[in-house]
């Protein structure tokens, strides 16, 4: 069967499409020993070998759907330049797996991370409108104006942030409030809460979708149950 080289790297479980897509354009892609630099190149999966880094990229793998309770401090890459701690270093190694999507330096709470790349892409794809609720502690007490406000939507850089959901559940002295998103820009949370005059001192992310971080312990992770995994196909139908 013929695909395309970044899906097929994707699906291995060895790169993100994303990731694939740079490996490919650097030339670090190799098929049956010639290196490929094309976005788009057709691999046949029955007779081609394709290498990434040096590393094969196989289509019979075991696929891993892993929820990760992300201590502050860690950042959501498989490396970094910094040498600062990652969410990789709290998971088992040698099963190929990244993180679906980010969650911010100083964010802690549940992040997936998983080998199979059709399952991140569609968790990630704005089409899906995978939410995630996040229980942020805010400076001050907001008003029942700037509630609205933020649940109506705000312009962050330029451009408005879709609806959404907040609720208070703890007021005094600093609130606590529970926000559920269905869009993911950068540190979108914060600059919205900065937006209506109340910053975060605090902020943990506690669901995505509908898998909940419940009562896994910081820095522990499991892995997802069967239902959890099938459920986030069921909601794209």
């Amino acid at each position: 069967m013929l695909i395309r080289l970044q899906k097929w790297i994707s699906q291995s479980g060895v790169a993100s499409r994303r990731k694939a897509e740079e490996l490919i354009l650097a030339g670090e892609v190799t098929v049956n020993g010639t290196v490929v630099t094309t976005l788009g190149t057709l691999a046949d999966t029955d007779i081609d070998i394709v290498m990434a880094q040096g590393v094969e990229c196989r289509l019979d793998h075991k696929k891993v759907y892993i929820a990760l309770h992300k201590p502050e401090g860690v950042v959501t890459t498989t490396s970094d330049p910094y040498n600062r701690a990652t969410v990789m270093n709290y998971v088992p190694g040698g099963i190929g797996i990244y993180p679906v999507g980010r969650l911010d330096y100083d964010t802690s709470g549940l992040i997936l991370l998983t080998n199979d790349g059709a399952f991140a892409q569609h968790l990630a794809h704005p089409r899906h409108e995978v939410s995630k609720v996040y229980i942020a502690t805010v400076k001050g007490m907001p008003d029942r104006e700037a509630l609205e406000r933020f649940r109506s939507g705000l312009v962050i850089e330029g451009r408005l942030t879709s609806s959404c959901d907040i609720e208070v559940i703890k007021k005094e002295p600093n609130a606590r409030v529970r926000i559920r998103l269905r869009e993911g820009r950068n540190r979108q949370v914060r600059k919205m809460c900065e937006a209506i005059g109340h910053r975060i001192l605090a902020l943990k992310r506690v669901e995505v979708g509908h898998v909940k971080l419940g009562g896994l312990p910081r820095g522990e992770w499991r892995h997802l149950t069967s239902a959890e995994v099938k459920g986030f196909a069921a909601s794209s139908n």
